[in-house]
């Protein structure tokens, strides 16, 4: 457990509701969701497929707009956050998708670097610099310049992680991170998404649906049909 909560938590969301679609077909996908995440704290989500699990980290990162209720995060309130203030608020957050959503025509040096080239203050050569220190630090040191075709899908992985962590941001979402990889390297991931994470002392909120890595959660949260719910006997942590 990590030790260095602080007393404001990193994403506190109240009374949350969302909808899809207008009119007949509006629906709603989220149902007066309560959470605090501290500071620190590795969350994981679980649930069934259609749950609301997606939607709920996609608001918290400032990828969707907050309708009912409130979502502060890192003490900023995205209810009413106009475009801009939402892009402003992205910064602050790491993202790792199950599809690593790198470019194929960058290498995995060049990838990572487009992590920190939204940060205007950070120079080309500090650029360079942490890039390469932290595509050492998840082992692709021999790899920085492959091609993401040829590298494997744990190797695949791992650069979107290092794309994600290398701007030392105090969020990280990550949705279903280790679904297309296999046991080994799906362990390999999150082991070292947990001991980055503690090094920079950053929130990590985490979307899966693999019980094997349930393990690396201070908490688990379980939703089912767009609300928070009492976590089923079948899921715990190992």
């Amino acid at each position: 457990m990590n030790n260095h909560f602080t007393n404001e938590p990193a994403i506190s969301i109240k009374n949350l509701n969302h909808y899809f679609g207008k009119g007949q077909l509006r629906k709603q996908a989220l149902f007066d969701i309560t959470l605090d995440i501290q500071a620190g704290e590795i969350i994981i989500m679980t649930g069934p497929s259609g749950s609301g699990k997606t939607t709920l980290l996609t608001i918290c990162g400032g990828l969707r707009s907050v309708q009912e209720g409130s979502a502060k995060v890192l003490g900023k309130e995205l209810c009413g956050a106009s475009a801009r203030e939402l892009t402003v608020a992205r910064r602050n957050h790491g993202y790792i998708f199950q599809a690593h959503n790198l470019h194929g025509s960058l290498t995995a040096l060049q990838n990572v670097k487009m992590g920190l080239e939204i940060h205007s203050h950070i120079s080309i050569s500090q650029i360079n610099e942490r890039a390469t220190e932290i595509l050492e630090l998840v082992g692709l040191g021999n790899r920085m310049n492959y091609y993401p075709d040829d590298l494997s899908g744990g190797q695949k992985q791992r650069v979107a992680i290092a794309r994600a962590l290398v701007s030392q941001p105090k969020i990280v979402l990550a949705d279903e991170p280790t679904a297309a990889l296999d046991k080994k390297s799906g362990r390999d991931v999150v082991d070292l998404m947990q001991k980055l994470a503690k090094q920079q002392d950053c929130t990590i909120l985490l979307v899966t649906h693999d019980n094997r890595i349930l393990d690396i959660a201070d908490r688990i949260v379980y939703m089912e049909d767009g609300r928070l719910a009492t976590q089923p006997e079948n899921v715990k942590a190992a």
